[in-house]
């Protein structure tokens, strides 16, 4: 007689364990995606142009990206590509809190609030030192 192997339980099965991980590996990769993404056509419009993307790239005017991507400028693009980059782990850890508290595990969802607080501070202390 054969023994008939029992399949593995698959903890990233929807509502499962690692059902958190899955999304923030989500969160991860389409926030890549969209950042590498908006700084490649960025890059293409700055080139179609007859700008160089190794002359040194345009100021950076938070203000004016929605008015540089409307107006199809390249600045507006990359600037906001940069900013996707920047954002993106701040956001994982954003839905991780909220998967976290969703899940009623106190300690971890306390553990990414202060892990949300050094990352204001340090966008704070970055923006007062310009």
């Amino acid at each position: 007689m054969s023994e008939r192997a029992v399949p593995p339980t698959r903890p990233s099965a929807p509502g499962g364990e690692g059902s958190l991980e899955v999304a923030l590996a989500h969160v991860l990769q389409l926030g890549t995606y969209l950042s590498i993404g908006l700084v490649a056509l960025g890059s293409l419009l700055l080139v179609a142009g007859g700008g160089s993307p190794i002359a040194g790239g345009p100021p950076i005017s938070i203000d004016g990206i929605a008015s540089d991507i409307a107006a199809l400028r390249p600045a507006g693009f990359l600037w906001l590509g940069i900013v996707g980059v920047l954002a993106t782990p701040g956001l994982r850890v954003v839905r991780a809190m909220l998967g976290f508290a969703r899940r009623g595990e106190q300690r971890m969802t306390v553990v990414a609030i202060l892990v949300l607080g050094v990352i204001a501070v340090g966008v704070v202390t970055g923006a007062m030192a310009r």
